[in-house]
């Protein structure tokens, strides 16, 4: 626990409720980002756009929908990973250009943005936000480049980073994934329109069919004509980021070409392979944990139990109480069930530790329960260093693991023991066999080798390392 999910894109073309199936597709993904939400529509003739702050609920009504007219529209959830969280910087941003508007809805992040920005500025640009975004539609306006989507490519040619992209112009909808492929990006189809999406979930929460992944570095184009595909980019080893499957997308999705839901169960199988223990229960903290202590039960034929329970009305503020009430933070999202683990033997299977605080007061809660032994289990390899490629993660000296032994980390919990999954064993739930090709995808938050090069001069985020 403590790492935020970064951002969750929805696109519609050729559908008469675009908008509402936007939403809709921004409702299931509103795991990916949760501080502001927002739509942007064209019927052919006018772009209108509704944004705000807080959950998709709370920023879209029928009263705002029904103004978002035409059968192309694109949506995002934001959770931000660079820039303020102010309503200036709620996607989708709209810019114009000799060409025409575009909205444009990014999921990722540009580890060079600060380098362009200031190049921009000299230059005279004036910018509205302070994402990274706003660079390419900057870029874009000032391509020389004859027609809209050779603008597009023109500009992104010039980023460097994570980006899954969907562009809303007068002449289409337009996605683009990054070539790396860091972030994941679908393809499905609706009643004769497209839908694009971070997550298969979409297209089940809206009866749409997935076709496939939108492939990295790949560049799609849909209008009248139909869908145009192109790999305008330098070829380079995709780096698809491992880590949405152990968290970030819900268990539910398809991404990457592969169930979520059966990574994440091998991922708990090849856990209790490595570092099974005398137990009595195993339980999960919910919600992250649930699949992978599935599968550690299932391996260890340890009995699986609820030992903790999740409020899931927890807003992003609450009111603490003025009188000290021990771990309040801790207490307002999960509490422990007493007879399930009083005078037990306790498995806990999470996803990963962060900074280590959260599993502490976690473990003190189940403690306090009546468990006679609580051993930690994480279905991850620890986490070293920060993500620059648009997950909100802590500086490298807040993650615990980056200066502390395993050993150190289960003193400081108070676990009677605590192991993490290797990287091997990760990589054997993902490939599913032993003799995994680590390749194509990134770890670098497992092993600080970063696969898109970072230069202290052009990264936004460096001061992580400090």
């Amino acid at each position: 626990m403590g790492l935020h999910e970064e951002c969750g894109i929805v696109g519609v073309y050729g559908h008469p409720d675009a908008a509402n199936l936007t939403y809709l597709g921004l409702y299931a993904l509103q795991h990916r980002g949760q501080e502001a939400s927002g739509i942007v529509t064209y019927d052919g003739k006018v772009f209108r756009q509704k944004k705000g702050q807080g959950l998709v609920a709370d920023v879209f009504n029928p009263n705002n929908l029904a103004l978002l007219t035409g059968p192309s529209a694109i949506g995002h959830n934001r959770y931000s990973t660079a820039g303020d969280d102010v309503l200036d910087n709620v996607q989708p941003l709209m810019g114009n250009s000799s060409l025409g508007t575009v909205a444009m809805a990014h999921n990722g992040n540009l580890v060079n943005a600060t380098v362009l920005i200031r190049e921009l500025e000299l230059s005279g640009a004036v910018f509205q936000s302070t994402v990274d975004s706003e660079v390419i539609l900057h870029l874009l306006a000032r391509s020389l480049a004859p027609t809209l989507i050779d603008r597009i490519v023109d500009s992104l040619l010039r980023v460097r980073g994570a980006y899954s992209l969907l562009f809303l112009t007068e002449e289409g909808l337009i996605a683009v994934r990054d070539p790396y492929g860091v972030r994941p990006l679908l393809l499905g189809q609706l009643d004769g329109g497209y839908v694009f999406a971070s997550e298969s979930c979409v297209f089940d929460l809206i009866g749409a069919t997935l076709i496939r992944d939108v492939a990295p570095g790949e560049v799609i184009k849909i209008n009248e004509n139909g869908l145009k595909s192109f790999f305008p980019f330098p070829k380079v080893t995709s780096a698809q980021c491992v880590f949405e499957f152990v968290y970030f997308s819900r268990p539910d999705s398809t991404i990457f070409s592969q169930s979520v839901y059966g990574i994440r169960k091998r991922l708990g199988r090849e856990l209790a392979k490595e570092a099974s223990v005398s137990a009595d229960i195993v339980i999960p903290v919910p919600d992250s944990g649930v699949v992978a202590a599935l599968g550690y039960s299932e391996a260890a034929m340890i009995p699986f139990e609820m030992g903790l329970t999740r409020n899931h009305y927890v807003g992003r503020t609450f009111i603490e109480p003025k009188a000290a009430i021990r771990h309040f933070g801790v207490k307002v999202k999960l509490n422990a069930v007493r007879e399930i683990l009083e005078g037990k033997r306790v498995v806990v299977v999470d996803d990963s530790i962060v900074r280590g605080t959260t599993c502490r007061k976690i473990i003190k809660m189940i403690r306090a329960a009546g468990a006679k032994e609580v051993h930690v289990r994480i279905s991850s390899p620890p986490i070293l260093s920060p993500c620059f490629y648009g997950i909100d993660t802590p500086t490298r000296k807040e993650l615990i693991a980056s200066s502390h032994t395993v050993d150190e980390i289960c003193k400081h919990l108070t676990a009677d023991s605590l192991a993490y999954l290797s990287e091997e064993g990760m990589f054997r739930a993902v490939y599913h066999n032993t003799s995994a090709q680590t390749g194509s995808f990134c770890k670098a938050c497992f092993t600080s080798k970063y696969p898109i090069p970072l230069e202290e001069k052009e990264s936004p985020q460096l001061d992580l390392f400090d």
